[in-house]
């Protein structure tokens, strides 16, 4: 089992869209960078754990924890010349596009950035490195077990 941190705008689908969506599971739409796709592709696997984070909103940070719920599969907003994710490059046969489905485990208490500086134990994640714009990056299991039991359940 792997462990990823995927982060989300909460206006565009936040923990509470994910908790009260049908069979509380929805397409993580709209990757649009070739690193982050690739891990969908590659290595995500049905089962792996999720750290539901929110992001480009006024407190940044962890918001819940979900799973993966499907291998990956072509994500039709890029074909869609009215969604703001279209690719005129990408089609059906050759789509360059993929996303997997996450389905909802439970909404913690919204771990904040400074919150993840401020422990040790966490200071190699990827999401707290200067520059990092990655929609979803790899958590090792230290991480997750250490953001799990120690901070998503206070």
């Amino acid at each position: 089992m792997r462990y990823w941190l995927m982060k989300s705008e909460p206006d565009e689908a936040s923990i509470d869209h994910l908790a009260h969506a049908p069979k509380k599971t929805l397409p993580w739409t709209g990757v649009r960078n070739y690193q982050a796709r690739n891990f969908m592709r590659d290595a995500m696997q049905v089962g792996d754990g999720v750290l539901f984070y929110h992001s480009s909103c006024p407190e940044p940070g962890i918001a819940g924890i979900a799973k993966v719920a499907s291998a990956a599969y072509p994500d039709p907003t890029q074909f869609d010349a009215k969604s703001p994710y279209f690719d005129p490059k990408s089609t059906q046969e050759t789509p360059r596009w993929l996303l997997v489905d996450v389905s909802f485990v439970k909404k913690t208490p919204l771990i904040s950035l400074a919150e993840l500086r401020a422990h040790e134990e966490l200071a190699d994640m990827q999401v707290l490195a200067r520059g990092n714009r990655l929609s979803i990056t790899p958590v090792t299991e230290s991480q997750w077990r250490f953001i799990t039991e120690h901070l998503a359940g206070k």
